[in-house]
């Protein structure tokens, strides 16, 4: 049955290769916390329902993909974990996505706070509709052509005189051009200042900048912003990583997977081959990681959702929504293909991490296929 071969691909996936990450716990040395950073648009803020969770956490086919993350029947909140995402802040649970939705910080979060006796803090700094080509522009590719700043313009001034706002200079217009990046920058200031005094399980503790993860590339196929996709993506690893002042921070990169079951095409593929290029730029090497999130989809919510025979979506309403609850461009929003991702995400930063010498395992590869 689909279904029993959904519970095993998962399981295999997460229970039992999370069993060696609590065994081999890297030590404390009492005067650090591990920071993460994620970092993207709508797929990085999450767009699995908790509601879908909560069902498919008490359904025998599926209960036991949750167990790590639930207590007698509640989900666990931990207080080694923080997260921080928008205005939300405290300890590691569902609930840090969009509104009433979690995303792959929960399973990435959870293994890195397995792997750590040090108290970890999750950095969340994503908007939907962002893209790299202007709202996370890093500062070493520079403002674009006079064409584009001037459409930006035009467009941020009409909207406002549409709305009989102030109209804003051409100056406060282009500081759109890289704006998500600085957010990035004063998220972790902000944890990095003020989180000790907040969080008493951070008392006396530093932060130690340990790795970042990045979820994007959906807004980058429009206007041709995909044929850049490569240099930025590449100015980007690098300017974050001088700004943060982490000059060999292991990058683990979710490459676009929409597509899913699909070949991916056109714009989308173009952005994935540029994304899963970092592997191969020199000085990233061992220190970057990029995977395909394609390989790792949920197959049933993909199927159920894409059903177009009237008949049988009728017949297979009630199965649909404990899968899926949205489109393609936010992987149908299944917690389980959400999961897989936050777990390839985890093991590839393990891995990163080993290779550069610091406490981490060798994982299984983050590209396997899954039935």
């Amino acid at each position: 049955m689909k279904k029993q071969a959904l519970l095993i691909a998962l399981g295999v996936a997460i229970a039992p290769s999370m069993a060696p990450t609590r065994a081999g716990r890297a030590s404390d040395d009492g005067k650090h916390y591990r920071v993460f950073i994620l970092a993207g648009q709508s797929n990085a803020q999450g767009k699995a329902p908790v509601s879908l969770m909560e069902a498919q956490a008490e359904a025998p086919a599926t209960r036991d993909l949750y167990k790590h993350f639930r207590k007698d029947g509640k989900w666990i909140v931990r207080d080694d974990v923080l997260c921080l995402y928008k205005a939300k802040k405290g300890g590691l649970t569902v609930g840090y996505g969009s509104p009433g939705r979690s995303g792959s910080e929960l399973e990435f979060g959870w293994m890195m706070g397995d792997r750590f006796e040090e108290p970890v803090v999750i950095i969340k700094t994503c908007q939907g509709g962002m893209s790299l080509y202007m709202n996370f522009r890093p500062p070493s590719s520079g403002l674009p052509g006079e064409e584009a700043l001037k459409a930006n313009r035009e467009r941020m001034q009409g909207s406002a005189k549409s709305r009989k706002e102030p109209i804003p200079t051409a100056a406060e217009c282009d500081l759109k051009w890289g704006e998500w990046y600085r957010f990035i920058l004063s998220d972790y200031k902000t944890v990095a200042e003020a989180w000790e005094k907040e969080f008493p399980v951070l008392k006396g503790r530093t932060p130690k900048l340990t790795g970042f993860v990045w979820f994007q590339g959906w807004n980058d196929q429009y206007g041709g912003a995909e044929k850049e996709y490569a240099s930025n993506m590449k100015n980007f690893i690098k300017d974050i990583r001088k700004d943060l002042n982490a000059p060999s921070l292991p990058f683990v990169v979710a490459a676009m997977g929409q597509n899913g079951s699909k070949p991916a095409t056109g714009a989308m593929l173009t952005i994935r081959e540029a994304q899963m290029a970092m592997n191969d730029v020199p000085e990233f090497k061992g220190n970057v990681k990029a995977f395909r999130t394609d390989l790792l989809v949920d197959k049933d919510a993909e199927r159920l959702w894409t059903q177009k025979d009237p008949v049988l979506r009728e017949r297979e309403k009630e199965e649909r929504v404990k899968f899926a609850s949205d489109d393609a461009y936010h992987y149908y929003g299944s917690p389980i293909w959400y999961l897989r991702i936050g777990h390839a995400m985890g093991e590839a930063m393990l891995e990163l991490m080993t290779r550069g010498g610091q406490p981490g395992r060798v994982p299984h590869p983050a590209e396997r296929s899954w039935p």
